[in-house]
């Protein structure tokens, strides 16, 4: 697995501006897209409600699903084919490389702790929001999810950053809107040919022999088979019940001792979210410097625990068996080889992306009190709408 968590210091790498590095990145784009991940064409649909909110000079937020690692490039497929040059909120761990550390600022991106409070980058956010000279994309998800047409949590944070900008906008006479992008993918090759070959080659690594079953089948029974040999690894013995009872008793396994040792939240959390805190309070302790050797590896393999239970956590019980389309029978299998190490996934080609531009939700500055913030809740349900429809094959 990647690691998303790193026990060195951080520090903030803010955006640069550039004309050069976002158009070139506009030109090697479609050629890399397709090579990599055999996305043959882009297409964008509700441009003219981005393209008013622009006109009027709002300040604008982008939330986009995030399913795809691909998914940021897409960005660069907006500025190429609309002419708009958004710039994007994006994870601290992705700026480590010196390569991508010295190239994702230069193509409009700034860093993000996910960890803890980083100011710096907040600041710039509400100065990009204000000052309304570009969009500002933020992927409330917080994490690939592997999930085409599905939404999960959305993260809160987002809310009170939007509305907190919309004050600003405000005392300047001006607006803050967000708009939601749904990004959904659709394979448009032959599946069977494109899927088998990989399911074999899992089968082997298995030492199964290959099945003589429908294609569907084979996915499930490799589900059932990582399932168990995680179940082994954490409990001894692989565990009776349902597939859900049995993903919710493992991930509940892992969590709830941790929860209890760092007084994170649990209750009705997100998975992710409960991740996500545990982590905010792990690595202070990691980095604190008053661990001795063990401590230390203790820290990092509640660490390596976390990213085990946010993997689970992407895996729906009902994905494939409620609706079984060729996109999430395909990123099932891709979640299957990432959890065995392998980085990057078989490509299946050719992909078809829609963007889909939803309206303009107008942020105020002031929100009633409740237990969640109602601007999310429209975002979700935008997106939700959005990824419902599937385009035509023809």
């Amino acid at each position: 697995m990647e690691p998303l968590v790193s026990d060195e210091g951080y520090v903030f790498t803010p955006y640069r501006e550039s004309r050069f590095w976002p158009w070139l990145l506009g030109l090697w784009l479609p050629h890399h897209l397709k090579k990599t991940w055999g996305i043959e064409e882009v297409r964008f649909r509700g441009v003219d409600r981005l393209q008013a909110s622009i006109a009027a000079g709002h300040g604008i937020m982008l939330t986009p699903n995030h399913c795809r690692p691909c998914d940021p490039l897409m960005l660069g497929e907006l500025r190429r084919q609309m002419g708009v040059a958004p710039t994007i909120m994006a994870s601290a761990h992705l700026f480590r490389s010196r390569k991508m550390g010295w190239l994702l600022p230069r193509v409009g991106a700034f860093s993000m702790n996910r960890e803890g409070m980083d100011r710096e980058s907040l600041k710039m956010a509400m100065s990009i929001l204000t000052e309304a000279k570009r969009p500002l994309v933020i992927f409330p998800e917080g994490v690939i999810t592997r999930t085409n047409d599905r939404v999960i949590h959305l993260q809160e944070g987002i809310s009170f950053l939007a509305r907190t900008a919309a004050k600003a906008r405000a005392a300047q006479g001006g607006q803050l809107v967000i708009h939601p992008l749904a990004m959904r993918y659709e394979f448009l090759g032959d599946l069977e040919r494109s899927v088998k070959p990989v399911i074999e080659n899992l089968e082997k690594r298995f030492g199964w022999k290959p099945a003589k079953l429908p294609l569907l089948d084979r996915v499930a029974r490799l589900g059932y088979g990582l399932l168990g040999l995680k179940e082994v690894e954490y409990f001894g013995v692989v565990q009776e019940g349902s597939l859900d009872e049995r993903l919710a008793r493992f991930m509940d396994w892992v969590l709830c001792p941790m929860e209890k040792e760092y007084a994170t939240l649990a209750g009705e959390e997100s998975v992710v979210m409960r991740v996500k805190n545990l982590r905010k309070a792990i690595l202070p302790r990691l980095m604190s410097g008053g661990l001795d050797e063990a401590g230390r590896e203790r820290c990092w393999k509640q660490l390596f625990d976390l990213e085990v239970t946010q993997q689970a956590y992407h895996f729906p019980p009902d994905y494939i068996r409620e609706n079984p389309t060729p996109e999430r029978i395909i990123e099932t299998v891709e979640r299957y080889e990432e959890v065995l190490g392998r980085k990057n996934p078989t490509v299946h080609r050719p992909m078809r992306l829609t963007v889909s531009v939803g309206e303009a939700i107008v942020v105020e500055g002031k929100r009633e009190r409740g237990a969640a913030d109602p601007l999310m809740g429209q975002v979700r349900e935008q997106l939700r709408a959005m990824l419902a429809h599937r385009e035509s094959t023809n």
